[in-house]
């Protein structure tokens, strides 16, 4: 069995927290490992379990490469998309790939971004599931409902309480429809969890979907092996049609079966979902950071830079960021969707970027900034290098305030060490290069005309950024 992990969402209804370039799957909100960690985490204890298969963002592969390397898996598949299509041209590939050492494995589907509280019972499930795709049955894992829920699509079974063939999919329904749904013992809510054989897939792929296979084998056979990653085709993949597992198979094949699973899930889809997930108080509130309350209920308060005080309010959310504020009715809290909206239209950094930005070789932190000038906290990994790069309107000042640096200027290479600095002019070639055992922190200070970081001229890249 080959674990899928669809990992491909921007998760922009838990912003501020969540963001494009930094989604909630890649963010630690339940404990010490995030939930696409915990969602690896969770198949321990599955006998026959393979390295799994990752389909991500292009932007996120190297947040997935580290995290996977934190949980020491170091082989896996890391399929890159370069835009998104949806999860049937995602598993199609998948399927392909799976089959690309010419055996027929089974998959299962899961997506980077649930809860499952109850591992017993989700073993279980996968078990009985597990039988279903070996007699070449597509199955989905179907939840039971605990409320009649209208944020969910419904799959409606042939028959209550036990493993059955589907009888249809719905789309999400008024409460009045959910209602009924959930009264009458036949329906549950759609996971997007699934389960098949790669060859299963693929046959009704073939027979339901012949140009999204189509489109997706060409996509794999035309990309190419980078480090850890496969880069699809982009303009083969490009062109493929973008359509769901749900309405490209599932709701046209004769083979569907549904499992259902009771195993406290929760998709964390909103902020009021998340509150319900995690663990709370006597006062039924969740306080993370430096918080103080006084005849605060039922409230999510989340600080993760200054203390946040808050005073007599009830079923509230509130979340600090060091560069937004987030304050929201718990009944209103899924509309932050609109402020993130108007955030893209406006151009605002805030939409897609921490202030805290990760990349393959470590993190900057941007703390100040202003007309001509801007300041860096830059903390590099062992053993990594930045970019050899050239900037056209800035110049910039190293400081380095741990571990000793190896800077490159032009056709000179010398080493930085604790409290010393070096100066960079407009125009000239630089590196940066951690030599050392001990993470390297700087600061860096930026003075010019233009201070974007899209002015940035690469000649050489470790980690094989596009523009080199």
């Amino acid at each position: 069995m080959i674990p899928v992990i669809m990992s491909g969402g921007s998760g922009t209804r838990l912003w501020p927290l969540s963001r494009k370039h930094k989604p909630k799957q890649f963010i630690a909100l339940f404990g010490e490992n995030t939930m696409f960690q915990e969602t690896l985490n969770r198949l321990n204890g599955i006998g026959g379990m393979q390295a799994p298969i990752i389909v991500c963002n292009n932007d996120h592969r190297f947040m997935v490469a580290e995290q996977l390397h934190e949980l020491e898996i170091n082989s896996a598949n890391i399929i890159l998309e370069p835009i998104g299509r949806n999860t049937a041209p995602a598993l199609a590939i998948s399927a392909l790939q799976a089959q690309a050492a010419g055996e027929d494995p089974i998959l299962l589907v899961l997506a980077a971004d649930h809860v499952i509280d109850n591992i017993p019972a989700f073993h279980q499930a996968i078990a009985t599931a597990k039988t279903q795709a070996e007699e070449g049955l597509l199955v989905t894992f179907g939840i039971v409902p605990t409320s009649p829920n209208t944020g969910y699509g419904y799959i409606q079974a042939e028959e209550k309480n036990i493993t059955s063939r589907v009888k249809r999919f719905v789309e999400k329904p008024d409460l009045a429809t959910a209602t009924q749904y959930v009264d009458s013992g036949s329906y549950y809510w759609n996971s997007g969890m699934f389960m098949f054989k790669a060859s299963t897939l693929i046959t009704e792929l073939e027979k339901h979907a012949p140009d999204i296979l189509a489109s997706s084998r060409e996509a794999l056979s035309k990309g190419v092996k980078d480090l850890d990653f496969i880069r699809l085709d982009a303009d083969a993949f490009t062109a493929c049609r973008s359509e769901s597992i749900d309405y490209a198979i599932m709701e046209q094949t004769n083979k569907a079966v549904v499992v259902p699973l009771d195993a406290a899930w929760n998709d964390v889809g909103s902020w009021s979902s998340l509150w319900e997930c995690a663990e709370q108080d006597i006062d039924n509130n969740v306080l993370k950071g430096d918080v103080m309350i006084d005849d605060v209920q039922n409230s999510y308060i989340h600080s993760e830079h200054r203390l946040v005080s808050v005073l007599g309010l009830n079923n509230i959310v509130v979340v600090e960021t060091a560069d937004a504020v987030m304050v929201a009715s718990k009944e209103n809290a899924q509309n932050v969707k609109n402020i993130v909206n108007r955030l893209v239209t406006d151009q605002r950094e805030e939409a897609e970027n921490h202030r805290l930005c990760y990349r393959p070789w470590g993190h900057y932190d941007s703390i100040d900034t202003g007309d001509r000038f801007q300041v860096k906290r830059i903390t590099v990994n062992p053993g990594a290098s930045l970019s050899l790069q050239m900037h056209h309107h800035r110049a910039e000042h190293w400081i380095v305030v741990t571990g000793t640096a190896e800077v490159t200027r032009d056709d000179k290479v010398m080493l930085v060490s604790e409290n010393e600095s070096t100066y960079i002019p407009v125009g000239t070639k630089h590196r940066l290069h951690n030599p050392g055992r001990v993470l390297l922190e700087m600061i860096e200070v930026q003075s010019g005309s233009y201070l974007g970081e899209d002015d940035i001229i690469r000649f050489e890249d470790n980690y094989s950024r596009a523009d080199s």
